[in-house]
């Protein structure tokens, strides 16, 4: 058994997880904007809440950049406290176990491999569309982080004049449209088809999106999670007509693009890194 902790915007969720199954979970709303030991104190309570003496390991995700080897988390997008906190040495001292910590994309890419649309799959990539583009890796059967968790950064690429998370995330339909994603996607479960062309263009952006990250990976598939994954509907077809521009039309034969369909893969993922990390 492995306990896995997503670390979150909003929320802290930790779950003890066996082969791949959740066996219990909990959750407490995130206190981005507490102090670091404030932070620290809401980790160690779902911990403590879900670990047992078969515990062999505690694997968490976080929303930025870790030193991987030390265990060090040098920035989080959502807890501005948090600023090279020596999290892995925290954890490992107060529990006894080994402790790994990695990205939160990661996760959900490693989790996916595991439990959900990846499974049974060598070569993925998995693309969390949400506040912001993050994408984890999973090559030969292992994830692939880079030393600071920095590998598959796609969307801090240069494009149209921004980045390409500006187009590929919620950020989008601020940036672009002036509106709050959350009304978008209401308006087009209603039908609206000023909502829907706004998903259609998004589309085209994300389609552009995949074709930086196959050419720099060429894996055979592609899963979308995030809150931006649940208007796939109204994206999918632009999304394909913009990927059909790649050079390497042998790729495209052998590519599924897929949502997610894992409530909790972050957790699993998080809980699968120490066995990912001795292969």
């Amino acid at each position: 058994m492995h306990v896995g902790v997503d670390l979150g915007g909003t929320q802290v969720r930790a779950g003890l997880v066996e082969q791949d199954n959740i066996h219990r979970m909990v959750s407490l709303p995130a206190n981005g904007r507490g102090t670091s030991d404030e932070v620290l104190q809401q980790l160690f309570s779902v911990i403590d809440q879900v670990i047992t003496n078969e515990t062999r390991s505690i694997g968490i995700g976080v929303p930025g950049l870790v030193d991987i080897q030390d265990g060090v988390v040098y920035d989080l997008v959502f807890i501005p406290s948090w600023k090279d906190i020596p999290l892995g040495q925290i954890i490992r001292e107060r529990y006894g176990l080994p402790v790994c910590i990695n990205n939160d994309a990661n996760c959900f890419a490693l989790g996916e491999w595991k439990a959900g649309k990846g499974r049974g799959r060598d070569n993925l990539a998995g693309l969390t569309l949400g506040t912001g583009m993050g994408t984890g890796i999973v090559i030969n059967n292992k994830l692939h982080s880079g030393k600071h968790c920095g590998a598959g950064e796609f969307g801090m690429i240069d494009y149209l004049g921004h980045n390409l998370e500006y187009y590929t995330s919620g950020q989008f339909f601020e940036h672009v449209y002036r509106v709050n994603g959350k009304i978008v996607f209401e308006r087009a479960t209603n039908g609206d088809q000023a909502a829907i062309d706004m998903y259609k263009q998004f589309g085209t952006h994300l389609g552009n999106a995949i074709k930086f990250v196959l050419y720099a990976l060429d894996v055979e598939l592609i899963v979308l999670g995030g809150s931006v994954s649940a208007a796939w509907q109204w994206f999918h077809e632009s999304m394909w007509q913009s990927i059909k521009g790649f050079a390497y039309k042998k790729y495209l034969e052998d590519l599924s693009i897929e949502v997610s369909e894992l409530e909790n893969g972050g957790i699993i993922g998080a809980a699968a890194l120490y066995n990912d990390s001795i292969k």
